[in-house]
């Protein structure tokens, strides 16, 4: 499912505090089932990205087209619902927003919500529970007594059972130790390929964006400021150092070794086999 953003700018209001202008007149477009990262300092408008693709914030100006839904500032609540439908958000630390008795009852309730009947919801839970990595039997605790990982996935697994058309995500791996966030963005990464997903993740890790992003978006005071594939955009070191952005561990190794060396090697490397293979082609081991 494709999405565009056309001329889009929005506020963002929460009682008096107001922030104006946090996007600014973006124009993107993202391909269907394509895997987008989208970077930038805090207060890029990264976030709020996110939140108009969603529809929990509205554009003050211009339209976003969500597959053949469009959402403006005169969006209704039923396009919302089933714009909401389509598009899984998985915020930062999403098990902030368990709340029932029971992981079941947990994954159920964006189902039932949307008019799925409740033996056709526990089925679809206990689908998704396994293909976040937990067992079965974990449906019938209580998710205040799991682990800070396991209530990560089962927070995922809930937006899951709605089968969306589009992921978004805010720093999915947020606050977990390093094997945890692997496994989480391995997992993140098979449910994009195996459901044919269009995904949006939000992070400050640039060694996620070289593994896993087809595209990468950067943005800046509210603006999508470049827009292309990882290897263009980490061969930019203009573009990088202008917008404060770091390099991949194995590309600043690459750029290193070629200075040391004063040999270029034959591609952009942005992971640990890419830099391998690239030595191997320059001759250097």
């Amino acid at each position: 499912m494709q999405i565009n953003f056309n001329n889009v700018s929005a506020d963002y209001q929460v009682g008096p505090i107001r922030s104006p202008l946090i996007l600014q007149a973006v124009d993107l477009s993202i391909q269907s089932k394509s895997f987008t990262a989208v970077v930038g300092h805090t207060g890029a408008g990264k976030s709020s990205l996110l939140k108009v693709i969603n529809g929990l914030l509205l554009p003050k100006q211009g339209e976003v087209y969500v597959g053949t839904t469009t959402i403006s500032a005169a969006s209704s609540k039923k396009e919302l619902k089933e714009v909401r439908q389509r598009v899984g958000m998985v915020f930062q630390f999403p098990e902030a927003q368990l709340f029932a008795e029971t992981v079941e009852k947990d994954i159920c309730f964006g189902p039932l919500n949307f008019g799925i009947p409740l033996n056709e919801a526990k089925k679809i839970a206990r689908q998704v529970i396994q293909q976040v990595g937990l067992e079965e039997e974990i449906l019938h605790k209580s998710p205040f007594s799991l682990s800070g990982g396991q209530k990560r996935r089962v927070a995922i697994a809930g937006i899951l059972a709605m089968k969306p058309n589009i992921l978004v995500l805010d720093e999915p791996g947020a606050g977990l130790d390093p094997n945890g966030k692997r496994e989480i963005m391995h997992l993140i990464k098979s449910w994009h390929m195996e459901r044919g997903l269009t995904t949006i993740l939000v992070t400050h890790d640039m060694e996620d964006v070289a593994e896993y992003a087809e595209q990468v978006v950067i943005m800046d005071k509210g603006q999508v400021v470049a827009h292309d594939v990882p290897n263009k955009i980490f061969a930019n070191l203009a573009l990088l150092e202008k917008y404060h952005l770091s390099l991949p561990d194995a590309r600043k190794l690459q750029i290193r070794i070629e200075k040391e060396t004063g040999v270029r090697l034959p591609k952009i490397c942005l992971t640990v086999d890419d830099l391998a293979n690239g030595l191997m082609m320059a001759g250097l081991v």
